[in-house]
């Protein structure tokens, strides 16, 4: 029972490893890329439609070869979340171009409370008074260390209502498909990969198009940039995976939350890797973050343990009654080999339960 507990924590903190980690690496990877200074490619949504693209062709290898196996799920609620999936990514694109970026960041940081609202609309969920207070520990110290100048007009708003409410409800509904069809992480993926992929290659340099002013075929691709969109890519497969392996692990509000340890992440290797200004203002609202952060942690697990508690006695307890029954019954009971050996298994195995919950 222990090993299997530290099984699962080693995995869960393996997950998180890989989404931090390659969620940061394309971040870098993409500055490189799209930086007037690097090369200069202004076509992200294209590129995210690459993304997928490459991870469907890593699903159906994967598929091909039995390393995956591919599980039914509806086709209405594929091109249902899919729709809300490109709708996230392209909002985003808007926001960040019609807002400034402290606008933009707030709107991001807006995705917990709405998150959390959802999930009470959508499954009845209820958070604690510890978990609420990191919430809002986190948004502070995530919104002291990225939001500066706060600018917004009535189509750069819309943009954001849109990117936020899709991107809330996408993350929400990868956890509840996984749930309800019994499927996993990489399988949905490699299901609504190839969706969104064709979606992004075929509306994408027309968002683009709108959005800088240039069509990506008038762009003279160089061996450098190429290589970094390959880049670009296969970090793309690690960061979807493990988007889907954490939600599907944990909730979309400790998706959130947790994950705006990239936020701080970013900052610092743009500190080191760019020469990005980092101010004091910045490193005290990091430290904000991480506090809460923490407090969010120890505020889930004391969650998990009130409602274990909660859970076990129900489950195993046995009344005066119930006991005095079962003596009765091993006492009166036929005392055939055979028979004997199975009430007293059962009785074994009702007193061990008792055991364990105590």
């Amino acid at each position: 029972m222990e090993g299997e507990k530290k099984s699962h924590a080693v995995s869960d903190v393996g997950a998180w490893a890989m989404n931090v980690i390659s969620s940061v690496g394309i971040i870098m990877a993409n500055k490189q890329l799209m930086f007037s200074g690097g090369y200069g490619f202004c076509f992200a949504t294209t590129l995210t439609g690459f993304h997928f693209a490459v991870t469907a062709l890593v699903g159906l290898v994967s598929n091909a070869a039995g390393y995956s196996a591919s599980k039914h799920v509806p086709m209405w609620e594929l091109l249902w979340f899919s729709i809300v999936a490109n709708m996230s990514i392209t909002g985003m694109n808007f926001s960040l171009m019609l807002n400034s970026v402290g606008f933009y960041q707030i709107s991001k940081l807006s995705m917990i409370p709405v998150v959390c609202v959802l999930e009470w609309i959508l499954h009845n969920k209820h958070y604690s008074r510890e978990v609420k207070m990191a919430v809002v520990v986190v948004v502070i110290g995530v919104g002291v260390c990225t939001v500066t100048d706060v600018k917004v007009n009535a189509k750069g708003f819309i943009c954001a209502c849109i990117a936020v409410l899709s991107t809330s409800l996408q993350q929400i509904s990868i956890g509840s498909l996984q749930k309800k069809y019994s499927i996993g992480s990489f399988e949905l993926l490699s299901k609504t990969a190839p969706i969104q992929a064709i979606s992004l290659l075929i509306f994408g340099p027309f968002i683009d198009y709108y959005l800088s002013g240039k069509f990506i075929t008038t762009y003279k691709m160089s061996y450098g940039a190429l290589l970094f969109i390959l880049l670009s890519c296969s970090l793309a497969v690690f960061c979807n995976v493990s988007q889907y392996l954490c939600i599907g692990r944990f909730s979309a509000v400790s998706f959130q939350v947790l994950g705006h340890m990239k936020t701080v992440c970013v900052l610092t290797l743009g500190w080191l890797l760019f020469d990005s200004e980092l101010t004091f203002k910045n490193i005290m609202g990091m430290m904000i973050a991480v506090v809460g952060m923490i407090i969010y942690s120890w505020a889930v697990e004391l969650e998990k343990q009130a409602n274990a508690k909660a859970i076990l006695p129900a489950k195993n307890s046995l009344t005066e009654e119930e006991i005095r029954l079962l003596k009765e019954g091993v006492e009166k009971g036929p005392l055939k080999d055979i028979e004997l050996g199975e009430t007293k298994a059962v009785l074994g195995v009702l007193f061990n339960d008792r055991e364990i919950s105590g």
